[in-house]
């Protein structure tokens, strides 16, 4: 099999294990379980907690002691044993700590599959977007799935409450370990003078436009959180009418926008604009979307704003690990992915988990029935209003002071 292949297929089951329980837990957790809004973006908050401490240390391994693609076999056999064991699990406490867990083993590998993908690709501006649109490929696929799954199934609600999302995922996640033993070998670059491969990556940021860059990463990365944990009740709601049973079949939508983008339009966007103008282009996508959310209405656009996530995430996101890597010295590149994914998928994810339940909360209201029952109303409007107005600020301040310069610049700087 070509290396080409390999990595597709890396990448295809590396976001097949997160599809199959992102889109679809929230609700779960919510409709089936009972959490709270803010117990729902404390369980969402624990990859982006451990994406800030371990993918440094999946750097250091990969670009000092071992082969990444051993690196990333052993985890994934790991978090697809803790998978399936947090899915028999119903109460908060334990699932969280279970679920920190597997965030821990998980998270490395979402720098790691990149690292390895820039580094076995000859022209990674050409071809990253034709390997990484088969990880949107896996997203949709593992969404479809579990949507069939229920609607075959005779008990769907039954079926639910035995977390079938985090099943699928710790299948997924078995089948990637023991096939990344066969990746691309990619062995850690000795050759670096300094032992230390982080901390030279963290010296990118005293480039002034480098540091830019990373603080708009961060705060998009927040209002990224409104989309994957807010989109799932806000779509299954009373304002919107869909149903939970096909809600991360529509919510692949923005997958398929995804593989479009990423497979057409992302190499071209690079060659005519640039990394920078295409980052911008990916800004100015977020509050158009989230705009539609605040009319909410009529629903059939609300669910066409979905096919926006293709330009919210592949123009900015993964442009920017394209611009990562094309700036990163070459025995750091790994701790270089890292460190934008502990910007991205840490820090950003994090506090946008925790800020996005926040915001629900404060924008839900509870009232009694005519039985006298409690019952929470939320304020959806008022909800995406916030990711509207700082997905704005971002794109003023990228394009005021975002200048981009080459990699010998940044190094030098």
């Amino acid at each position: 099999m070509s290396a080409k292949f390999r990595l597709g297929m890396m990448m295809f089951l590396q976001y097949a294990i997160w599809g199959s329980w992102a889109t679809a837990l929230s609700a779960y957790l919510q409709n089936n379980l009972g959490f709270s809004g803010w117990e729902l973006g404390l369980i969402f908050s624990l990859l982006p907690l451990a994406t800030i401490i371990s993918p440094f240390i999946g750097g250091q391994f990969a670009d000092r002691y071992f082969s990444s693609q051993k690196v990333i076999a052993v985890l994934q056999l790991g978090g697809g044993v803790i998978l399936i064991l947090i899915a028999s699990v119903t109460a908060f406490s334990t699932m969280m700590w279970l679920m920190l867990l597997y965030c821990l083993v998980y998270a490395p590998t979402l720098a790691l599959t990149n690292s390895i993908a820039f580094i076995n690709l000859k022209d990674s501006e050409k071809d990253f977007g034709k390997i990484r649109v088969w990880g949107t490929i896996g997203w949709i696929a593992a969404g479809w799935a579990l949507a069939a799954w229920r609607v075959l199934a005779k008990s769907p609600q039954d079926i639910a409450m035995k977390g079938d999302m985090l099943i699928l995922a710790g299948v997924f996640s078995l089948i990637m370990g023991v096939l990344s033993f066969g990746l691309p070998h990619t062995p850690p670059k000795k050759e670096g003078a300094k032992p230390w491969a982080f901390l030279e990556a963290l010296k990118m940021l005293k480039d002034r436009d480098f540091l830019v860059f990373t603080i708009i990463s961060f705060v998009v990365a927040t209002e990224l959180q409104f989309y994957y944990v807010l989109t799932s009740p806000f779509l299954t709601s009373a304002a919107i009418g869909v149903s939970q049973k096909s809600v991360t079949a529509i919510m692949t939508i923005g997958q398929f926008a995804e593989i479009f983008v990423m497979a057409f339009m992302l190499s071209w966007a690079l060659r005519k604009f640039g990394t920078g103008k295409t980052m911008t282009l990916g800004i100015l996508a977020w509050p158009i979307r989230y705009i539609i959310f605040v009319i909410g209405a009529p629903s059939w656009l609300v669910i066409a704003s979905l096919a926006l996530h293709g330009f919210c995430y592949v123009f900015f996101f993964t442009a920017a690990y394209i611009y990562v890597d094309s700036v990163a010295p070459k025995d750091v590149r790994a701790s270089a992915q890292s460190l934008i994914a502990v910007i991205i998928l840490g820090l950003g994810n994090f506090v946008g988990s925790l800020f996005c339940g926040w915001i629900q909360k404060l924008f839900t209201v509870e009232s009694l029935d005519a039985a006298g029952h409690a019952v929470k109303a939320i304020n959806w409007r008022g909800t995406f209003l916030v990711p509207t107005a700082l997905t704005l600020v971002c794109l003023v301040i990228f394009v005021a002071f975002f200048r981009l310069k080459t990699s010998a610049a940044v190094s030098q700087s």
